[in-house]
């Protein structure tokens, strides 16, 4: 075997490893496994392109993913008027469940949306006259 194919062999081990009891890569473990390529002597971009290809080939779910999908959806929704309204939230979240596979509740899908929302300054949203529909979850899920 040659030290590439061996390199790539035990890559391949690491991101298997990392995901293998919930088939969930996270920030923090997305960054470790690419922390060891580099240690390894693999480019970040060849890093990273593996990385998905490994997800992808084993149906494991990238949190980074799933995060510049909802940052790619809340740019779409605040396009028509600056704002984002209950109805478009809820669509965010039901495409992003969709492609989290089960692997994320929909609470844990409401904050993560309400965390990318904040992290890019999007909290811009429509109000009722009397409602606060976004003050209002972000109480239910813990955030406020």
């Amino acid at each position: 075997m040659s030290a590439m194919e061996e390199i790539k062999r035990r890559f391949v081990n690491e991101i298997k490893l990392r995901a293998y009891d919930d088939k969930y890569i996270d920030r923090n473990e997305e960054k470790e496994i690419l922390q060891t390529a580099i240690q390894m002597g693999v480019s970040i971009d060849s890093a990273r392109a593996a990385l998905a290809q490994v997800c992808d080939e084993n149906d494991f779910v990238m949190e980074s993913r799933l995060i510049q999908q909802i940052k790619d959806q809340l740019q779409a929704a605040m396009s028509d008027d600056g704002r984002i309204d209950r109805k478009e939230f809820d669509m965010i979240v039901n495409t992003v469940k969709n492609a989290a596979k089960g692997r994320k509740n929909e609470r844990e899908l409401q904050r993560m949306v309400i965390s990318v929302m904040e992290e890019t300054g999007q909290t811009q949203v429509k109000r009722g006259w009397f409602s606060d529909w976004y003050s209002s979850l972000k109480r239910e899920l813990g955030m406020a």
